[in-house]
C-alpha cells in the first residue's frame, strides 16, 4: 500500500475517476481571445492555457487543442490569417459572457454578439475588443508551434503573439499601480472550477539579493533600459523586508 499515485500519462492508468492532470497546474490565466475571419466575422473564445512570455518587448501565447472533429479552432485560422489578435482580462464581472463565448460554434457565428457584449475597436489592429474588460492587449501574431498529440483532440496550436498595445482603465488603478482586487480576473483550475483574485487573497514576497536582478521579475522594461545605459539613478525601489527582531 502507497500513499501516492504515480502514472504515465498515455501509458498507465491512474486509478482516479477523473484525470488530474489540468487540477496540477492551477490557477492558469484565462486567455480571452479576440479575432475576425478574413470575411469580417468577429471571433471571441476563451482558452486556459494562456501565459506571458517576456516583457521587453511582451509576448504571450495561447494553446488551442483541436476539435472532435479533428479541426483546428477559429481563432488560430483567423489568427494566422489576419496577422493579428487581442486579449482580453476576464473578469468575475464577466464570467457567464466568458463561459458563454466558449461555446463550438460555427465560423460565421460572431460570438460577442450571441452573448451580447459591446465591441470596442482597437486602436493598431482591426480587431474588435471586449469593451467592458478593464485590461486588453493589442497583439502582432508571431508564430505557431503545432505539438503532435493523441486523437482526436490531443494535438494542439501553440499561438504566439507580440503585444504591440495595452488598454487599462483607469478604475483598476490605485497609486498608479494595477489593483487587482478591482480587476477580480478569474482563472482556469482543475474540471470545471475556476478561481477570482481578490484582495484579501494575495501577499507579497520581496525576493532577496541584488536588486537589480528584479527588474526582469517585475517585468520593468523602463528599468532594465537605464541599466544598459549604466543610469543606476533608476534602480529599482524595493521595500524594505521586516526586521526579525
Amino acid at each position: 500500500m502507497t500513499d501516492r499515485i504515480f502514472y504515465e500519462p498515455s501509458k498507465t492508468s491512474h486509478g482516479l475517476p477523473r484525470d488530474p492532470y489540468k487540477s496540477c497546474v492551477v490557477p492558469r490565466p484565462i486567455g480571452w481571445i479576440s479575432s475576425k475571419s478574413k470575411t469580417g466575422i468577429d471571433n471571441l473564445a476563451p482558452y486556459s492555457q494562456f501565459n506571458n512570455l517576456t516583457f521587453d518587448p511582451p509576448y504571450v501565447m495561447f494553446s488551442s487543442n483541436q476539435d472532435l472533429d479533428g479541426e483546428r479552432k477559429d481563432s488560430v485560422n483567423n489568427i494566422e490569417a489576419t496577422g493579428e489578435f487581442c486579449w482580453n482580462v476576464a473578469t468575475w464581472d464577466l464570467r457567464e459572457e466568458v463561459n458563454g463565448t466558449a461555446v463550438w460554434l460555427p465560423e460565421d457565428v460572431d460570438e460577442f454578439e450571441r452573448v451580447g457584449l459591446e465591441k470596442e475597436p482597437a486602436k493598431l489592429v482591426n480587431i474588435s475588443m471586449v469593451k467592458r474588460s478593464p485590461i486588453k492587449f493589442e497583439c502582432k501574431y508571431y508564430s505557431t508551434l503545432r505539438l503532435p498529440g493523441n486523437p482526436p483532440m490531443g494535438s494542439v496550436d501553440v499561438v504566439i503573439g507580440r503585444v504591440i498595445g495595452l488598454h487599462i482603465d483607469k478604475s483598476v488603478l490605485t497609486d498608479g499601480k494595477i489593483d487587482l482586487s478591482k480587476v477580480q480576473p478569474i482563472a482556469r483550475c482543475g474540471y470545471h472550477e475556476y478561481v477570482v483574485v481578490r484582495g484579501d487573497a494575495m501577499f507579497e514576497m520581496i525576493i532577496p539579493g541584488d536588486p537589480k536582478q528584479l527588474v526582469g521579475l517585475e517585468g520593468n522594461a523602463e528599468q532594465a533600459k537605464a541599466f544598459v545605459n549604466g543610469d543606476h539613478a533608476k534602480e529599482p525601489e524595493v521595500a524594505s523586508a521586516p526586521s526579525k527582531g
